[in-house]
């Protein structure tokens, strides 16, 4: 920290510029339940303590900040009131909203805020920047339907996929992440980098109405002009930045945003393409720099002036070009993903920018996910081809170390010694090899506190934290559930239904079961096969002539509540139903308070 220019403010004065007012008190509800609570931070104003990063710190006191703020002439941001921001564009007969952020609780706030201080303009269109639900989610608070709906080509299939698929897996580390079941204070939660944390209320989803599907694609929404960038494969699979000529604005959705962002996140997603990333943002400089006197984005606060733009995306796209490059000129000398990590050191002048610090993504996780991308989970040594899973090599492990009295005498020794990730490393073996070790649990603990404590990054603190807590006995089960929103799942092709029901197969269950049903969707005038075998369900369309054992005439709708749970009396069949009894009995419903840091 003693390197970086903590005088400078500039930051701040951006944060705050172009304020308009506060949402006052800045708590939204659900039905009663708080699902955002801004005040909850108030302690950021006090100086940084011993049990934060200091630069970690001064990241959640910008990120704090919110309310409306005016971006440039007719062009307004929602922020600090969930973990993305909300911005509205000002059009001849109302306002255009981009990203609606993750609930429709916090968007409706929002909007209110919004109308407060400038009229109750009418919602004209939404645009979606991507595919991630922080984005989409609270589209109910703004709108019904029935105005244009643009998003890039593919938002459906990834929004869905990415939420339903590992929903239940991702929400579960999500907690980890974002920690929202932490307490909000100087030794708990202070914020994940990207913004404070995220909301827990509705999700929604309303299809999009029309797809960006190339760059230079233009279109007019309520009387404004938009040329869009497409950007697959970047921070989301589907995403797009844009310029608004008419108020020299660019929006860079989650391209640029004021920190390193993440190459793999840790709650678990598709591996990012680095490589493509820094191209598309050399792609945005070239066609918009120029035409734009403000650069905004879904996240923190945006960048004002030709100079001050140009150089915070060009080192934007030096940071993930270098990152890049240095990876995989290491990985090409034959060094590991743990060794690049562990070795590479980023441009001092980048190091300078604050943009380019690791409060959400970070370098090292970054860089083992570059890695991952290129040349996977393997790192070509055959001692780790075949290892034992956790708990049996930490039982060797302990018993190679003397038992369990010297692991925990060798980790005291390397707690004291400062050494805290190898005094992890022990612990958790120790844990492993004997999760009603409570003496071993509260050591383990201990140390990921202050590994917590010491983290500039946001996620990694939370990361620690919540682990902590787990350890301690307090398993927070996820309050945000997109793998069984409504909606989510309503947007859900025939396809995606039967690939979300193949994945809850218990294979070894199903081994011996041979069993075919037949689909006839009637509203969708679609035929669809699914046939167990082997433990595995193949479906198809257009069914073969060869007689199933069942086949069963529904909507879409029902096809949904049956493989909910629901009844199937009203369903019309032909065939025997024990086939579709035999089916739902070798499903396995997901956990979603699976143990993460226990055995």
């Amino acid at each position: 920290m003693a390197d970086l220019p903590l005088g400078d403010r500039a930051d701040f004065e951006a944060a705050e510029r172009g304020f308009v007012a506060a949402l006052s008190p800045a708590i939204v509800k659900a039905d009663g339940r708080v699902v955002w609570d801004s005040d909850s931070y108030g302690f950021l104003e006090q100086e940084c303590p011993d049990t934060a990063h200091p630069s970690l710190w001064r990241q959640g006191q910008l990120c704090v900040k919110q309310g409306l703020y005016e971006v440039t002439d007719g062009i307004y941001q929602i922020r600090g009131l969930d973990l993305s921001n909300m911005t509205l564009i000002e059009g001849e007969r109302g306002v255009i909203v981009i990203d609606p952020l993750l609930s429709v609780e916090c968007a409706a706030a929002g909007l209110r805020l919004y109308r407060e201080q400038r009229g109750d303009r009418p919602v004209t269109a939404v645009i979606y920047t991507h595919s991630h639900a922080d984005h989409f989610g609270g589209v109910r608070g703004v709108t019904d339907g029935g105005v244009p709906i643009l998003a890039p080509a593919g938002f459906m299939e990834h929004a869905v996929s990415e939420n339903v698929y590992a929903g239940t897996a991702m929400n579960r580390r999500a907690t980890y992440m974002y920690g929202p079941g932490l307490p909000r204070s100087p030794e708990g939660q202070i914020g994940c980098g990207l913004g404070m944390t995220t909301s827990t209320g509705t999700i929604s989803l309303i299809p999009p109405s029309k797809d960006i599907t190339r760059t230079g694609q233009e279109e007019t929404l309520d009387g404004v002009r938009i040329v869009f960038q497409l950007t697959p494969g970047t921070e989301a699979p589907a995403e797009m930045n844009f310029l608004i000529p008419g108020r020299r604005a660019l929006c860079m959705a989650e391209n640029a945003t004021h920190n390193q962002h993440n190459i793999l996140t840790l709650r678990g997603a598709v591996v990012r393409d680095t490589r493509v990333w820094a191209r598309y943002l050399t792609e945005a400089i070239t066609l918009f720099a120029g035409q734009a006197d403000v650069v905004f984005a879904s996240h923190h606060w945006p960048t004002w002036g030709k100079e001050n733009i140009v150089r915070f995306l060009s080192q934007q796209r030096d940071m993930y070009t270098y990152l890049h490059d240095q990876t995989l000129r290491m990985l090409n000398q034959g060094k590991t993903g743990v060794e690049i990590a562990e070795a590479m050191r980023m441009p001092p002048a980048l190091e300078q920018a604050w943009h380019t610090h690791g409060y959400y993504g970070s370098v090292s996780h970054n860089v083992k996910a570059i890695y991952q991308h290129y040349l996977g989970w393997f790192d070509g040594n055959p001692a780790h081809l075949w290892e034992h899973p956790p708990v049996e090599q930490a039982r060797r492990y302990v018993e190679c170390m003397g038992g369990r009295d010297g692991v925990l005498a060798f980790a005291r020794r390397y707690i004291d010694d400062g050494d805290l990730r190898f005094a992890a490393s022990l612990l958790n073996h120790a844990v492993f090899a004997d999760e009603h070790d409570g003496q071993a649990r509260a050591m383990l603990a201990e140390v990921y506190t202050r590994l917590g404590h010491g983290c500039e990054n946001g996620t990694w603190r939370n990361f620690y934290l919540a682990g902590a807590q787990e350890l301690t006995g307090d398993v927070v089960p996820a309050d945000l559930d997109t793998a069984t929103s409504p909606e989510m799942l309503d947007a859900l092709t025939v396809e995606q239904i039967f690939d979300s029901l193949a994945i809850r197969i218990d294979g070894p269950k199903a081994w011996k079961e041979s069993l075919a049903i037949d689909w006839h969707l009637t509203d969708l005038d679609q035929r669809y096969r699914t046939t167990l075998s082997n433990g595995a369900l193949i479906h198809q369309t257009d069914p073969p002539r060869q007689p199933a054992d069942l086949t069963l005439t529904l909507t879409k709708q029902q096809l949904l509540g049956l493989l909910a749970g629901r009844a199937a009396d009203d369903i019309e069949h032909e065939g025997d139903m024990n086939a579709l009894r035999r089916l739902t009995a070798v499903l396995e419903d997901p956990d979603p308070a699976f143990a993460i840091v226990t055995p």
